[in-house]
């Protein structure tokens, strides 16, 4: 009896990080998606906001930093083969601080993705906020830097060397 406690326990908390990570990617592809619909509606001119912070309305064929201008449709399938990565990571994710940074990955790779596919603009991706000395980026661009940090520090985070089991006296499995 005790035994099946343990297992179920181990079970639920081995879920917890996939639930946050989809969570997270939820909310990010939510967020890039008002905020650009909002963009395209309503920014008609630059607006100067704060210090080096502005809006501004473009579009962007290629990939981040406006790398690889033009070739927007062969990164659709690179797009698409990354995010399963992402989300097997994810699935795998051992952290929560992991999870997270997976999500904001995987969150703001299928905003884009719905960018190049569903909106109109011959896939192009919509990107608004401006940085003085640094190339115009939306939500979701925002969102795959920081959970590229997150996943960063939650791996140098974790322990190096074989981990112990739960409750298994002496066992130990590789890391990873």
């Amino acid at each position: 009896m005790q035994e099946r406690g343990t297992v179920a326990a181990l079970n639920g908390s081995r879920r917890r990080p996939l639930v946050v990570a989809v969570a997270v990617a939820v909310l990010v592809v939510a967020a890039d998606q008002v905020t650009t619909s909002w963009a395209e509606a309503d920014l008609h001119r630059p607006v100067h906001l704060l210090g080096p912070l502005g809006l501004a309305l473009q579009y962007n064929s290629g990939t981040a930093f406006s790398l690889f201008t033009g070739a927007r449709w062969w990164l659709v399938p690179v797009v698409v083969v990354l995010a399963a990565v992402v989300a097997w990571l994810a699935w795998r994710a051992e952290s929560l601080l992991l999870a997270v940074g997976y999500g904001l990955v995987l969150g703001g790779a299928v905003g884009n993705l719905a960018d190049r596919l569903a909106r109109g603009h011959h896939g192009e991706v919509v990107d608004f906020v401006t940085l003085s000395h640094w190339p115009t980026f939306n939500v979701a661009d925002a969102c795959i830097t920081v959970g590229i940090v997150v996943v960063a520090v939650g791996w140098l985070r974790q322990p190096f060397g074989p981990r112990r089991s739960p409750g298994a006296r002496g066992h130990t499995e590789p890391v990873g």
